[in-house]
């Protein structure tokens, strides 16, 4: 790889970093190249890219984008072979290791960082998998702001049902 390369691919990984809330630092050596293809074409389904990077590439993209230091708890994970994971929805990732890990012993994940939070290790993958999407919040804050609403319409629809049998009784009683 040339120089004019290797500057490329920081520039191109700053602007990925600058621009991306969260991305995955993971191992997926030992995989063979089917299985690297599968676990791809699995990222690209799920909307997530993937891209296997030399770690000091990688380092040089944080180092110049992180002016207050936030990523360098994460440059101990960059150790040994690594591929990167950019993605929009902070647990898709770790729902794609999981899901391609039933059938295979990698991906591990070495770190994550989900808007501004860092996660160290693979035992961070459960974790991060059950965390909601911002969609499934929305969705779950809707549903309990149309909770009480549903409660009250639903008792007075009820009262109403029970007041007008009342009403009925009470005039047959009168007659």
């Amino acid at each position: 790889m040339t120089r004019d390369n290797k500057l490329q691919v920081v520039e191109e990984l700053k602007a990925k970093f600058a621009e991306a809330p969260n991305f995955y630092i993971a191992d997926s050596s030992e995989l063979n190249v089917e299985q690297i293809n599968n676990f791809r074409g699995l990222c690209f389904e799920k909307g997530v890219e993937m891209r296997v990077v030399k770690n000091t590439l990688v380092k040089k993209a944080l180092e110049a984008v992180s002016d207050d230091g936030r990523y360098d708890d994460l440059m101990g994970s960059l150790a040994g072979p690594t591929s990167l994971m950019f993605s929009e929805v902070a647990n898709s990732p770790a729902k794609i290791i999981e899901e391609f890990r039933k059938g295979h012993d990698k991906p591990l994940l070495k770190a994550a960082y989900i808007d501004s939070s860092i996660y160290l290790g693979d035992d961070a993958v459960k974790e991060l998998s059950a965390l909601k999407s911002k969609e499934e919040l929305v969705g779950d804050v809707i549903m309990l702001l149309q909770s009480p609403i549903k409660n009250v319409i639903s008792a007075l629809n009820s009262g109403g049902q029970t007041i007008s049998g009342l009403v009925k009784v009470l005039e047959q009683r009168a007659q």
